[in-house]
């Protein structure tokens, strides 16, 4: 199989449980709820992606097989000490990331972390898996090691998702012109539901990838 990845690149993880964490982020290229173009934007199920997955011309980007990526993954950590903690996202990682590239990514030992819109289930042999719902969209994948709710979405309340079976669940506001009030209200939610975390994109705040 091909994988279409937007970018490649080492960084540190910027939000969630694993913030601070030297990571290579692959993003993969396509979704599910968005084709990326601005003119769909609006008659997209999620209209507020702030990402560009677009096509293969990012950095570290292109068409590989299963053994170029591994082989790509490794390059960007670059520190032969220590096993490569790797983040799948997207666009929407699971329309892409199979059996197949995540065993090859094990036979490396490379950890394996996703962050996906939960409209599909992953593969076995994942070693973390983030799921960020979006309203509008069916919560298949209702499990999982950390649940990131971009907030506020739709009118939905977080309680909806009291259900569902994660460690950690984390508030996230939403970007974009209104960003200081989602954050206030993010925080003023957490403060009242303790079982929810606050979860700031620290790397835009940083200013790295």
């Amino acid at each position: 199989m091909t994988y279409r990845v937007k970018e490649l690149f080492f960084t540190l993880q910027g939000e969630g449980a694993h913030v601070g964490r030297p990571a290579v982020f692959c993003r993969f290229s396509g979704c599910n709820l968005w084709t990326g173009r601005e003119d769909h934007r609006a008659s997209a199920i999620c209209r507020f992606c702030d990402t560009d997955f677009v096509g293969t011309d990012g950095p570290g980007g292109g068409r590989y097989d299963t053994n170029q990526l591994v082989d790509a993954v490794i390059a960007a950590w670059n520190n032969p000490c220590v096993p490569p903690f790797l983040v799948c996202t997207g666009g929407e990682p699971l329309l892409q990331l199979d059996e197949e590239l995540v065993g090859a990514l094990k036979s490396k030992s490379i950890e394996i972390a996703i962050e996906t819109n939960g409209t599909l289930l992953p593969p076995s042999g994942i070693d973390w898996i983030c799921v960020s719902p979006k309203v509008g969209a069916d919560l298949v994948l209702r499990s999982g090691d950390e649940l990131k709710f971009v907030f506020p979405q739709g009118g939905v309340d977080p309680s909806e998702f009291d259900d569902c079976d994660f460690t950690h669940r984390f508030l996230q506001p939403m970007d974009g012109p209104d960003r200081v009030s989602n954050t206030d209200s993010a925080i003023a939610y957490c403060m009242t539901h303790p079982h929810w975390r606050l979860s700031l994109q620290t790397h835009k705040y940083l200013g790295i990838p």
